[in-house]
């Protein structure tokens, strides 16, 4: 009860990717001696779900949430992943491009999430959304830097989403330091929409080399939790306040000054002393 929120510390199994991919076993075990209870993957590491779990059992981490490959054709494989990985929440970590696919729409990802391509991205996530229900999951949908290019009035394509998208369907991963690398704050997001966020992604990041720089004029360099930018004390309350129910430590690379399963120790002990 002392981390934050009250509950289990999570990882995004992406930070660990290259000690996940040589040695799967040995990386879960690790993040558990650590003091990780939770984990969500992105891959799973070139193993069956079914394998993947197995791993997850003996290392005594839960799965409560997955980034997932959607495919619009055939979703209930998707679907049948998470079951066996025993996930409630299946995620996106973008849709740009399902959009493309299912609107033959040319998009360019540096040039940021426009209007319309907000507006479809809405009409996909209601669709996977519809069908996740269906199957007895939670879709959610992530963000990265590029659906907060102004268009406008401060507006950004994922306030158009998150307005656009039925609340029953989709809801929301806010990657708070993606968020806060493009110059806005999850705090605000936590505060107009309670109920609508039950996952974050908690990650750090070096101070930009342009302070004034807009959303894809500028690479992330990641930090470890406490030695970047973000101060994670006002985002955990308001978290805390909008109904938050898991949450992902996640760190960019290059991992330049340590490993990145060092680095997962260094965060892990920084969420552990919020409370």
């Amino acid at each position: 009860m002392a981390n934050p929120l009250g509950k289990p510390i999570g990882i995004q199994l992406w930070t660990v990717n290259d000690a996940l991919q040589r040695d799967p076993a040995a990386t879960l075990n690790k993040l558990a001696k650590i003091g990780f209870k939770e984990v969500e993957p992105a891959v799973f590491a070139g193993l069956a779900p079914q394998q993947f779990r197995r791993l997850l059992d003996d290392a005594g981490l839960r799965c409560p949430s997955t980034h997932v490959q959607f495919d619009l054709d055939h979703l209930d494989k998707a679907f049948e992943d998470a079951h066996v990985l025993g996930a409630s929440y299946v995620v996106a970590g973008s849709l740009m491009g399902l959009v493309v696919d299912a609107t033959k729409t040319k998009l360019e990802w540096q040039l940021g999430m426009s209007a319309d391509e907000a507006k479809r991205t809405a009409e996909v996530a209601n669709r996977i959304g519809e069908a996740a229900k269906r199957a007895g999951l939670q879709f959610a949908l992530h963000n990265h830097d590029r659906e907060f290019v102004d268009l406008g009035n401060g507006e950004a394509g994922y306030d158009i989403v998150l307005r656009e998208t039925d609340a029953t369907l989709v809801q929301f991963e806010i990657d708070c330091g993606w968020m806060m690398f493009a110059g806005r704050n999850p705090v605000d997001y936590f505060k107009k929409y309670p109920g609508r966020i039950p996952l974050i992604h908690v990650k750090d990041f070096q101070p930009k080399q342009n302070k004034d720089a807009k959303p894809m004029a500028e690479k992330m360099r990641g930090a470890e939790l406490g030695r970047g930018v973000v101060d994670y004390k006002p985002i955990f309350a308001a978290a805390k306040a909008a109904g938050v129910k898991h949450y992902f430590s996640e760190q960019e690379g290059p991992f330049s000054r340590m490993s990145s399963l060092e680095a997962a120790r260094v965060n892990y002990d920084y969420l552990h002393s919020l409370n």
